[in-house]
């Protein structure tokens, strides 16, 4: 194992992990909000992979171009989940956390026997995207340029949405929520207003990541099952509620996953990721960021 191996292997890691972190920041930012976790999140991503693939198909919108729309499609598609499902599920008399959770776990279910129904269990794939199969060469190391547009994308979408949070009224307005959705009421500041825009917010976060994941990874209905299960990862890794934890503790997961791959079989490089997992988890339960 030379060198240039283990920086090729850990520059890849930290492009995938990019990719993570911007697939966790919506969940995190939807949990740190109002303390629900979208177990719907991976069927999220699994539809923007086929918005982003009709797109191209149909109307030979490269994927580039159609991230955009992939986005805004999540955005409705988040805003309308929330006021259409989880308000009412939120009101429940008792066992409002169960209910919350089967909710958008039966959402889940939904979407994803509605995928199959539609568009079959086929694994498709976008061929001839504009950076597909193509690479960049930096100092030697050879980088994809689907996951270095990715990473870029996702470091551009993460400064977006902290300048989101922390400039705008807006953005003011979601944190106010999240500390006190009681006071807020009293200052005028419409909850369900605030709710809608934070579960759109992390439906076009998740967009932008199914679109740019569709010029590289085949599209299939169970697609979003285990992109979902590494973003829980990551969002517990980093801190639940902790949007800078998530976006962090994605970067720290790709980067696991591909020593891991380094030194195990790469069919088992998912163990150093829940090895990493549950030793934080002995360490500082709350995780890395976290502050609960």
């Amino acid at each position: 194992m030379t060198a240039e191996t283990i920086i090729q292997s850990l520059s890849s890691g930290l492009l995938m992990g990019l990719l993570y972190g911007l697939i966790a920041v919506g969940l995190a930012l939807i949990f740190g909000l109002m303390d629900v976790v979208n177990f719907a999140h991976g069927e999220f991503l699994m539809l923007a992979m086929y918005v982003t693939f009709f797109l191209f198909t149909f109307f030979a919108i490269d994927p580039l171009l159609s991230a955009p729309l992939a986005a805004a499609a999540l955005f409705v598609l988040g805003a309308a989940v929330y006021l259409v499902i989880v308000r009412f599920a939120m009101r429940a008399k008792a066992n409002v956390g169960m209910v919350q959770i089967f909710a958008t776990f039966g959402l889940a279910i939904v979407m994803r026997g509605l995928a199959q129904l539609f568009f079959t269990a086929d694994y498709r794939s976008v061929p001839n995207s504009w950076l597909g199969g193509k690479t960049v060469s930096v100092a030697g190391i050879f980088l994809p340029q689907p996951q270095l547009f990715g990473a870029l994308v996702a470091i551009a979408a993460f400064g977006g949405l902290y300048l989101f949070i922390n400039r705008t009224d807006f953005g003011r307005a979601l944190e106010a929520t999240r500390e006190d959705p009681g006071a807020v009421a009293l200052v005028g500041i419409d909850k369900n207003r605030v709710f809608a825009l934070g579960w759109g917010i992390g439906g076009a976060l998740v967009g932008l990541a199914g679109a740019i994941m569709a010029t590289f990874f085949y599209i299939y209905p169970d697609v979003g099952a285990s992109f979902a299960l590494i973003a829980y990862v990551t969002v517990a890794l980093g801190g639940f509620g902790s949007v800078f934890g998530a976006f962090a503790g994605g970067i720290i997961v790709g980067l696991v996953e591909a020593t891991t791959a380094l030194i195990l079989p790469p069919s088992l490089k998912s163990v150093g990721i829940y090895a990493v997992y549950l030793l934080v988890v002995f360490i500082r339960p709350r995780g890395l960021f976290g502050s609960m």
